[in-house]
Order: structure tokens, then sequence, then C-alpha cells
């Protein structure tokens, strides 16, 4: 009688074991990193220190500045200067409209209807940047120079008297007057309105616009309810790229308004390279950029893109 032996299980292959990963291989990151920080810690955190050191400084330029913790220079400095930082503001948010009103046809005409003149109209709108900004600023006092065409035309159409008694134009003349200044801040900010929304319009889907179409939805209305909020990332992004910036500038108001144009960009930089009150300064500096960053974070709440830009 033969006996049966049972043959022996198939061997199966056992998965090798997993190391665990090196510690220098999740240290990567942080070593890529490390170039960004030390560029934002030596130009950005540095330089911010020694601003909020010297704004709390007492002294002259004689005897040298000390800190002695003197608070009262930002009110001081917020109580004689608020008419400027009103008119920056003010400035800044008409040169902001204007850019989104003419730049938002603009990008939507790339976006959706350039075809292939896309590339070359492109190329127009960022053709400015290859331009010194001061020679671009220069080029608009011969723009708006008195008795030229721009002004002859404006006077023609009455727009002169209009703007006048909104208080934007003094008699005939552009240049010296608040118009002059916001027609700079727009001309030079307005590519950076136009990008982020050409960005924005790019990435819509255009089988939307079919859909709507589809559903009997006039051109007027699938602006309102399908392209427009679409593309609201790209307006909360424009208007804040136009209007940081336009806030704090200097030079349209000093190049083609007047004394009674000035920014508060045009105070700090007198404070700083001519007056030499250096607190003063640095001061309107911080106050500056406190009131930009409540008014940005106050904005991006209201427009309810917090996860969008």
């Amino acid at each position: 009688m033969s006996t049966l032996t049972e043959a022996p299980p198939p061997l199966t292959p056992t998965a090798p074991e997993k190391k665990p990963p090196r510690r220098r291989g999740r240290l990567v990151p942080y070593w890529l990193l490390l170039p960004g920080i030390l560029w934002l810690l030596v130009f950005f955190a540095l330089p911010m220190i020694y601003q909020a050191s010297t704004s709390v400084q007492t002294g002259s330029l004689e005897e040298g500045y000390k800190v002695t913790w003197h608070f009262a220079t930002y009110w001081d400095a917020l109580s004689e200067y608020y008419p400027q930082f009103l008119r920056s503001v003010l400035y800044a948010g008409s040169a902001t409209i204007l850019c989104l009103i003419l730049g938002y046809p603009l990008a939507y005409l790339i976006a959706f209807r350039a075809g292939r003149w896309r590339n070359l109209i492109m190329i127009l709108v960022i053709a400015p940047f290859f331009t010194s900004f001061l020679i671009r600023t220069l080029a608009w006092k011969t723009i708006l120079a008195d008795g030229g065409p721009v002004v002859g035309a404006l006077n023609t159409l009455h727009v002169l008297d209009v703007t006048g008694w909104l208080g934007m134009t003094e008699g005939d003349r552009v240049l010296a007057t608040p118009l002059a200044v916001v027609c700079g801040l727009t001309y030079n900010f307005l590519p950076f309105m136009i990008l982020p929304l050409y960005t924005s319009l790019e990435r819509i889907d255009g089988r939307l616009h079919e859909a709507a179409g589809d559903l009997y939805a006039k051109p007027w209305v699938t602006f309102r309810k399908v392209t427009f909020p679409l593309s609201m990332p790209g307006v909360v992004s424009g208007t804040l790229l136009t209007f940081i910036p336009a806030a704090g500038d200097y030079v349209n108001a000093d190049l083609l308004g007047s004394t009674d144009t000035r920014m508060v960009g045009n105070v700090i930089q007198s404070q700083f390279l001519r007056i030499l009150d250096y607190p003063t300064a640095a001061a309107l500096s911080f106050i500056l950029m406190a009131a930009i960053l409540v008014m940005v974070t106050v904005y991006i709440r209201k427009s309810g893109t917090e996860d969008l830009v």
C-alpha cells in the first residue's frame, strides 16, 4: 500500500522590505525653498525691520537719530498728510476703474475674437514695458501739452468743461491737473490689468457659451451670467495689481501734476531725499502699507474670491 505525500505549497514571493525614506530626501523641498527665503529675508524682512526702528526714532541729521519708541510720529504724520493719503486712494481708485473699463473689452477680444492676431495684440500690450517708466510718463507731457491736438479735441467736445466742474481740470489745460495724473496712472498700469484678465478669460470653456446659447440666452445675459462671474479671479487680481502700485506711485504726480496733486508717495520721497526727516518718512510708509493691506483684505472678502486669488 503506497502512501500519498502532500505536495509542498507553492512558494509565494515576499515583497521586499520598504526602507524608510532617507532624511536627506525629506529635506530636499526645504533646500529648494532656501534661496527664496534668503531673498525675502535680505531684501524684504530686514529692510522692514530697519524701517520700523527708524519710524520710532527721534533726533536730527546733525546729532544723529536714536530709538526712543516715539510712536507719536505716526499720529503726527497722519494728521499732517492725510489729504495726500486721500488723494492717493482717489487717484489710484480712479485709474483702477478706468483700467478695468478699458482693459476688459481688450482682454475679451484677445481671448475669444483675436484668432491669429492674438500673439500680435499681446505683444502690443506688453511692448510699453520695453521702454523706461520715466520716459513713458514724460511722453504724456507732450501728449497733454497746452495747445496740443489732445487738449484742442477735448475743448471742442467740451470735455474740459465737465472735468473742470468735477475738479479734475483747471481752465483749458490738462497738464498739472488731477486728470493728467489719473491719465498717466491709467496708461502706465493698464497692462497689469489686461494680462490677469486675459489669463482668466482664456481658461473659460467655450462650450459654456454654446450651452448658454442653446438655452436661448442673449449675448448680454451670457456675459452677465457666465463670462463675468467666471472671470472674477482675473478681475480681482488685475485690480489689486493696478491699485497697489498706483497708490504708492509718485512719478506721475511729480511729472504730470502740481503741488495741489501731490500723492503720499511724493511726500515720502520728499521726506527721505530732501527734508531728510527719516522717522516721518518711515512712519508714512508703514501707514500706507497698513492702509493698503486693510483695503485689500476687505476687498477680497467682499468679492468672495479668497480661494481664487
